[in-house]
């Protein structure tokens, strides 16, 4: 154990995040995400919700403030402007985490699909909550 590292971030998942450079992107994803097809690297920790595991993930890791946005959601079956308590969620934890106010654009469903195979690491959660999947594009420590 450390001091004051979450203890949802394990040694297999902070290793990734270290390793990943700036503009790297890490998804977390629900358990019905196809997780094991998309991901070049995996981490699954089943029952633990998508929530937290974003911030335990974001009290590390900060977010790109070179591009924005710099984090994604899936797109809810209602369209862009349909907003799930999981995304509200995560939009108000991405925001303590950072300090300021984090824009979160959605992604169509086939494109965050086609997004996560891209990013570095992929964390299968235990999330339940439909549409609780999110994309972040990593920054720098200054």
């Amino acid at each position: 154990m450390l001091k004051t590292i979450n203890p949802l971030l394990s040694p297999e998942l902070l290793a990734h995040l270290q390793a990943m450079g700036h503009g790297d992107s890490l998804a977390i994803v629900t358990r019905n995400f196809p997780a094991a097809a998309k991901a070049a690297r995996l981490v699954v920790m089943p029952g633990v919700q998508a929530t937290d595991v974003a911030e335990a993930i974001l009290s590390v890791l900060p977010v790109d403030t070179a591009v924005e946005p710099a984090v994604f959601r899936i797109e809810a079956a209602g369209g862009p402007e349909a907003l799930m308590p999981v995304h509200e969620e995560f939009q108000a934890i991405a925001n303590a985490a950072e300090g300021r106010d984090v824009a979160v654009a959605h992604l169509e469903r086939y494109e965050f699909y086609r997004r996560t195979e891209e990013a570095y690491v992929v964390v299968a959660t235990g999330e339940d909550r439909l549409y609780g999947c999110f994309l972040i594009t990593k920054g720098v420590v200054v």
